[in-house]
């Protein structure tokens, strides 16, 4: 990594992947400066750390002025590469890069990236544990797991690393993972209403080629796995040279899914590998993520047992239909992950239960007809529809046909939480599933099932 030694590198947003970056530089020997928008106070407030570090900063409302010195500018994913400063900087002949894409240049070890709409996290979170359970050193990064350039030089060719990749990690990427898991793609990050954050996509398609960046540069003897009953997932295997496999409820799949079970074929032989009641997840679109990850450490040369075992026990990430409590009989759930109406579909979806929804945020750029039509249909006898996208939802609801009770207005979680148990009957579900952005009412989605957490203990 001599190239870097002694470069003058602008590190730009100081978010967890940004301090990892510092580290990772100054191991390297260069000259650092940090840029980010925010004051020096909230800086310093939230990175204490950062005093005590041989680094210059610039902040505040003139914070990339610093790239005109630089010599390599780090991005961070929320920047958009169309950002006036990178454009001139790029033509000017300084590079751009990224966390992840230093990443992929230094690792010595195969990269096994994930992506899709929904489901990274739990897929590459599966995958994870199934390796490290057979055995392998392992490590999990990207937007889970922790940082990993700063551990680049302790990662060995034998070892493994699984990365969860969104459309912003990839749309700028050079090379692509050894392994490539692409899921169901719908549509995300069609507006920013972030104020820390630039990028979104233009549209559909925009967002859709920033994800094929995971197969249009492997090798032949790569491994790419694609969504058997997914459209624009199979429709990257002609972007890719590399070994292709399936996972879905297509006959032929390479991990099947059957009448709410896994299959996975190896080699002339079909094997179990859970049942939707064996498993901790919750919904049967979750099965989907277990089918992709199965297939993906099958591959590699883990056991089925070892699969079944992983599958059996995993218990789910935070904010992901997550059980929460349970009070007078009514089970409360916090899916605060959820910032688009399919997985808001999928969540409704989860149940059978009579259930009561917690619904609404900011905007995202999203279509809520079906999302309408489906709560219709439903088990939903209460909505509770907050935030900017009121009207929006309220008109899908209504040309869907819900008939059901509808309440608006609140902007409080406690208020909302304290209604939605007033309504609640014994064997109800509340189920905090918004599909929408947090932003608004909330600093991001974790502080909104934080707090949703927090009211429920309450009750």
């Amino acid at each position: 990594m001599e190239r870097l030694k002694g470069k003058k590198a602008a590190i730009i947003g100081l978010s967890t992947e940004g301090q990892d970056a510092i580290k990772f530089f100054l191991s390297e020997g260069s000259d650092i400066v940090c840029a980010d928008r925010r004051d020096e106070k909230t800086v310093f407030s939230e990175y204490p750390d950062l005093q005590t570090l041989p680094v210059r900063l610039s902040l505040g409302a003139s914070y990339l002025s610093c790239l005109d010195t630089a010599d390599i500018i780090v991005r961070t994913p929320g920047m958009a590469l169309s950002t006036p400063e990178l454009i001139e900087a790029k033509a000017a002949g300084k590079e751009i890069t990224s966390v992840t894409k230093l990443f992929f240049e230094f690792c010595n070890a195969p990269i096994i990236g994930v992506t899709g709409t929904k489901g990274k996290g739990t897929t590459s979170t599966l995958i994870y544990e199934m390796l490290k359970k057979g055995g392998k050193t392992v490590y999990l990064g990207g937007n889970v797991g922790t940082p990993l350039l700063s551990q680049v030089k302790q990662i060995y060719p034998e070892d493994w690393v699984v990365l969860e990749l969104s459309s912003f990690q990839l749309e700028d990427l050079t090379q692509s993972p050894h392994i490539a898991v692409v899921l169901k793609i719908t549509q995300d990050h069609l507006s920013n209403f972030d104020p820390l954050a630039t990028n979104y996509h233009v549209s559909r398609e925009a967002y859709v080629d920033a994800k094929k960046q995971i197969v249009s540069n492997q090798k032949p003897e790569d491994t790419a796995i694609f969504n058997a009953d997914d459209t624009t997932s199979s429709s990257f295997a002609q972007y890719s040279p590399a070994k292709k496999y399936y996972f879905g409820k297509k006959e032929g799949a390479g991990a099947q899914i059957l009448n709410n079970e896994v299959f996975l074929t190896v080699g002339q032989k079909s094997q179990s590998i859970a049942k939707l009641s064996e498993i901790h997840l919750l919904g049967a679109h979750n099965l989907e993520n277990v089918a992709a990850a199965a297939l993906t450490a099958s591959l590699i040369g883990i056991k089925e047992e070892t699969i079944k075992t992983v599958v059996q026990t995993f218990p789910g990430l935070p904010n992901r239909l997550e059980k929460v409590g349970e009070n007078n009989g009514v089970t409360y759930i916090n899916d605060s992950f959820s910032t688009t109406p399919e997985t808001t579909i999928a969540a409704i979806q989860a149940f059978s239960n009579p259930i009561i929804l917690i619904l609404g945020g900011s905007e995202k750029g999203s279509d809520f007809t079906q999302m309408g039509e489906t709560i219709a249909g439903s088990t939903v006898k209460k909505v509770i529809l907050v935030g900017e996208m009121t009207d929006r939802i309220g008109t899908a609801l209504k040309n869907g046909g819900y008939l059901g009770e509808l309440v608006t207005g609140l902007t409080a979680m406690h208020e909302m939480v304290r209604s939605a148990s007033e309504s609640a009957t014994p064997g109800d579900v509340v189920l905090l599933s918004p599909a929408c952005a947090s932003f608004g009412l909330f600093k991001n989605y974790k502080e909104r099932g934080k707090q949703f957490i927090y009211e429920v203990s309450l009750l």
